[in-house]
């Protein structure tokens, strides 16, 4: 059970992210995006790793927290545009992260590990951000794949595909090749790993 600070931690992201412009229709109902993402994001990491930290837990949390205020068309187009877009964000989310936890009781040290798992430091060396990493990429296949690939040519989606698998940890290709995919999209994660 989460301590107090932690729920209202995730309340003080919540109302930031359901002020996204941005919506998806769930049950006739229009959601604000980040809001849903969060609450996806959290989800997988309940159900795959139950006994996460409370810095983790808020970390998956607010790792898109409030991502609409920093648009991809304020960087060039390209490679090197979008990784320091994406730089950007990561700071940012990383940032209001700290600032609500600081707000609610937790101390500087664990603020701060929460913003440098949000900022993905170290990645594949540190567990919990190497765990938020997993937790973005099957929430990704789980909720986001279908749609993605419905725009790009299947050479893109493989190309993305293995890009994705390289950044996983071995627990989460295990969970990614349980999950149940549409019969084209199975078939293209076959491919990209073959």
């Amino acid at each position: 059970m989460n301590s107090d600070r932690c729920q209202h931690v995730f309340t003080a992201i919540d109302k930031i992210n359901r002020q996204d412009p941005n919506k998806l229709t769930i049950n006739q109902e229009s959601i604000a995006k980040e809001l849903v993402y969060g609450h996806q994001m959290t989800a997988c990491l309940n159900k795959y790793w139950p006994n996460a930290s409370e810095c983790l837990q808020i970390a998956v949390r607010a790792q898109h927290v409030k991502r609409w205020h920093i648009a991809r068309s304020e960087y060039p187009t390209g490679k090197q545009g979008y990784l320091t877009w994406r730089k950007e964000l990561g700071k940012m989310h990383a940032d209001i992260a700290k600032k609500i936890m600081l707000e609610h009781g937790y101390n500087e040290q664990e603020a701060e590990h929460t913003a440098k798992i949000i900022r993905k430091e170290k990645l594949k060396r540190d567990q919990d951000s190497q765990t938020l990493e997993d937790v973005a990429c099957l929430v990704f296949l789980q909720h986001y794949f279908a749609p993605f690939a419905e725009k790009h040519s299947d050479e893109k989606v493989i190309s993305i595909l293995q890009k994705t698998w390289r950044k996983m940890s071995d627990k989460s290709h295990e969970i990614a090749l349980k999950l149940t995919l549409p019969e084209h999209l199975a078939a293209l994660v076959n491919k990209a790993l073959s």
